[in-house]
């Protein structure tokens, strides 16, 4: 399966979101490849710090791409790994659209705040733009860093529901310390100790949402 997180608004934590489900796939035992679309490139920098502190590596494999490359090398690399995850940058750009043309899921995180939620229209019509290349995708949109509190997430929530080219998940993830500790050490949030049961939890509900939840439920009792 061909997972892309993307979106139209920066800083909305894709690649925190990215990096979590190419670990935790890893640790569930899938082959990984990790495409790093964003010019940032903090998928990049997340995996070579992995592999500079970790014995055994990042654990799956990471490539920069951007442009039609994103769709053609895509393309070509898919069938030799059991998951793709494709983390692209916060603007609707030539590699976001090249990736929407190959995936099976376009997974969107929207933190619940006016400046974010004003971007739902953008990408309803991208994703509706996409369809005319890639028909059947499904476009999953959820909650990211959310407030403990206060009416911000239901009203973001009822947005979102209200739009036919998304389908709205009940996968929310809280706005915690654990995810940004936990990327700056090169980790996915159920490696990190101590653990933060919380995070661990939201992270995966979104995981077993999209994968195999017994596995979750394996990563979550034991730790990775």
């Amino acid at each position: 399966m061909i997972t892309v997180v993307g979106g139209t608004k920066g800083g909305s934590g894709k690649s925190t979101v990215a990096t979590n489900l190419a670990v935790m796939l890893a640790a569930a035992g899938r082959d990984v490849l990790l495409v790093d679309a964003d010019d940032q490139e903090t998928s990049t920098d997340f995996t070579n710090l992995r592999n500079e502190t970790r014995p055994g590596g990042a654990g799956y494999t990471c490539v920069a791409l951007t442009g039609r490359a994103v769709m053609t090398e895509t393309k070509r690399l898919a069938p030799k790994y059991g998951e793709v995850i494709i983390d692209t940058g916060g603007r609707d750009t030539v590699s976001q659209r090249a990736a929407l043309a190959v995936c099976d899921i376009y997974l969107i995180p929207f933190a619940p705040r006016s400046f974010d939620v004003w971007t739902l229209d953008k990408v309803a019509s991208l994703v509706e733009e996409a369809r005319a290349v890639n028909p059947d995708f499904r476009a999953l949109a959820f909650l990211n860093r959310t407030d403990p509190r206060g009416s911000d997430n239901v009203d973001a929530a009822q947005l979102i529901s209200s739009k036919p080219e998304l389908k709205f998940i009940e996968a929310a993830l809280g706005n915690r310390k654990a995810f940004a500790n936990a990327a700056a050490a090169g980790l996915a949030v159920p490696e990190l100790r101590p653990i933060d049961s919380k995070a661990v939890e939201e992270i995966g509900i979104l995981f077993g949402y999209l994968y195999d939840i017994e596995k979750v439920s394996k990563l979550h009792r034991v730790g990775i």
